[in-house]
């Protein structure tokens, strides 16, 4: 029997069949195209939702630290969500009014650890704490910087002689601020002058607290 339609066929009949014939000749193409149709929708599906944009509070110009940041010191630029760093900042507001621990370039994004408070513990082992110190020489608090390590000895305890040496109050503290002529050292404190602010573990605290005002207080670098 021929392949072909009878000439008094249908019309739809003859469409039918050029199109059986259209698909059988290009039945690869098709399956390709197919297969690539399959492979975008998994791909799609793969792909995270878009999270849109924010605004992140910046630096407006170079600042050093110990600048006590106003809203003309920052400004806000717009970035995706998802590269927002962690502890940063949305409005200008939330950051105005603090002290800056560290330096920052124009453009850096102000972040929680950039600011004189307890942001700077962040990271610090469980339970420490934010002690400020008053060292015998406060010359030396002008060669100190946040990061490093010191360590903390009392050379003469309550004013009396020390027959068995220096008192070591804590070994490689890390410095979390400092602050000479005049300056504040810590949020809330109304105490100025030459200041250290050490992260120490709690059962330090008292010891470094008490030993502050002693006069008496030296601070040794040692990897820091």
């Amino acid at each position: 029997m021929s392949p072909y339609p009878a000439p008094n066929a249908s019309l739809s009949s003859r469409v039918r069949l050029r199109m059986r014939r259209f698909l059988l000749r290009r039945r690869r193409l098709l399956a390709a195209l197919l297969c690539c149709a399959a492979a975008g929708t998994a791909v799609q599906a793969l792909l995270p939702p878009e999270t849109g944009e924010l605004s992140l509070v910046v630096s407006a110009a170079d600042l050093p630290a110990g600048t006590v940041l106003t809203e003309q010191d920052l400004r806000t630029a717009t970035v995706p969500a998802t590269a927002a760093p962690p502890g940063s900042f949305t409005l200008s507001a939330q950051a105005a009014g603090h002290r800056l621990a560290t330096p920052l370039k124009q453009g850096s994004p102000v972040l929680e650890t950039s600011l004189v408070g307890t942001g700077l513990l962040t990271g610090a082992p469980p339970g420490s704490v934010a002690v400020a110190v008053r060292p015998a020489d406060p010359a030396l608090v002008r060669l100190l910087t946040p990061g490093q390590l010191v360590d903390v000895v009392l050379a003469n305890p309550d004013g009396q002689p020390n027959p068995g040496g220096p008192a070591l109050l804590a070994a490689g503290a890390p410095i979390l601020w400092t602050a000479v002529d005049g300056d504040s050292a810590w949020p809330g404190s109304t105490e100025s002058g030459a200041m250290v602010v050490l992260a120490a573990a709690a059962d330090q605290a008292a010891a470094l607290a008490a030993a502050s005002g002693s006069g008496q207080v030296h601070l040794i670098l040692t990897g820091g």
